[in-house]
């Protein structure tokens, strides 16, 4: 997200560690989490409580399908955050291994229409000229850019493989609400070295929350 950022939304946010991260490197003044099965909310609640962020934060307990009323009504601002990001669940309903608690088949699992409700949802809640970023299986890039392309320009793709010359397997694509800049697609970037578990030195630092990344 740029420098200076004011107003994050984190929309399905899990137990919070991309907010945090974004929090403690001083990427944004505020975070919103929204979240909507009870025991993540919790986590994410303590976490911030355990990270002294409870001026900066607030988790709101809402399905990102839910309509704008009841999404309003809980509280949730519409044209407001300067930077909207998601990493939504990334297999369609029926494909992969189900997780056996809800709220890990939930994380991985959502019908192929979702997605445009999930771009709807940031589009809706992100200030004009807010940018948003997501992360999305490449097999998905057809729907995903689909939904983006009425809501977002200045589209910035960025391609993720595991290894230096393997097919890419997922995708950071980063929008502009409003905007009518032409797409851009990066070169890729992999994952981990040519052998070995670990990770390259860029994405361990950002897994780590020491750093993000600069793309």
């Amino acid at each position: 997200m740029r420098a200076g950022t004011k107003t994050l939304l984190d929309l399905g946010a899990g137990v919070g560690t991309a907010s945090l991260a974004a929090l403690a490197l001083e990427r944004t003044e505020t975070a919103t989490l929204l979240e909507r099965h009870a025991e993540t909310i919790d986590l994410a609640r303590q976490n911030i409580v355990d990270n002294a962020f409870e001026a900066r934060a607030e988790v709101l307990a809402l399905d990102i399908l839910d309509r704008p009323a009841a999404r309003s009504a809980a509280g949730l601002k519409s044209n407001h955050f300067e930077a909207v990001i998601a990493n939504p669940p990334y297999f369609e309903a029926g494909q992969g291994t189900l997780a056996p608690e809800a709220s890990k088949a939930d994380a991985r699992h959502m019908a192929e229409e979702s997605l445009d409700a999930w771009v709807r949802c940031a589009a809706g809640c992100a200030a004009g000229d807010g940018v948003f970023t997501i992360i999305y299986p490449a097999r998905g890039m057809v729907p995903l850019l689909a939904a983006l392309a009425p809501r977002f320009g200045a589209l910035t793709i960025l391609p993720i493989s595991p290894r230096p010359g393997e097919n890419v397997t997922r995708l950071l694509v980063r929008g502009v609400k409003g905007s009518r800049v032409p797409l851009t697609l990066l070169a890729s970037r992999a994952l981990h070295g040519a052998t070995g578990r670990e990770y390259a030195p860029e994405f361990e630092a950002v897994f780590r929350g020491q750093a993000v990344l600069d793309w």
